[in-house]
């Protein structure tokens, strides 16, 4: 785990972790900065959060996931698709057929299954929602330098 990218965002990231608190959230493991130089913050696990909590339905962009229950799959995706934002997720499980089910459900530029935070060149990176607009690397990026013009003519 490696440190956040500045200040502004090791605050960003603990101010998340108090109103996750605040909000009735626990913390089962880390939830701290480390030491005192430097941008770090110990991986965290966060229980009782809910939707409609601010380290719910916001971007957090640090190392805090919010472990919820469920007790139906449709259920997962429903949740996580109410938010306004969709940029990544992944999946775990070892029943693949779940886990493309779920791809295909979730709302999300994005999605991993049984891995975290693999890149590939040729793969297209970008959000859904307002987690981003147009896609960085692969084919999609070439986009972003085109311009589409639509001709109609009346014979």
């Amino acid at each position: 785990m490696g440190p956040l990218v500045s200040e502004e965002q090791l605050n960003r990231v603990l101010g998340f972790l108090e109103a996750g608190k605040a909000d009735g959230a626990k913390t089962v493991v880390g939830g701290n900065r480390i030491g005192d130089r430097g941008y770090f913050v110990e991986p965290t696990i966060l229980t009782g959060a809910r939707p409609g909590m601010k380290v719910v339905d916001e971007e957090i962009f640090g190392p805090v996931v919010c472990a919820m229950p469920f007790d139906e799959l449709d259920q997962v995706a429903t949740q996580m698709n109410q938010t306004t934002y969709g940029l990544a997720g992944a999946v775990w499980t070892k029943d693949v057929s779940k886990a493309h089910r779920m791809a295909r459900a979730m709302k999300a530029g994005t999605v991993w299954i049984n891995c975290y935070n693999i890149f590939d060149a040729a793969l297209p990176f970008g959000g859904y929602k307002q987690s981003g607009w147009g896609r960085e690397m692969g084919r999609e990026a070439l986009e972003l330098y085109t311009e589409v013009k639509s001709v109609c003519l009346k014979m």
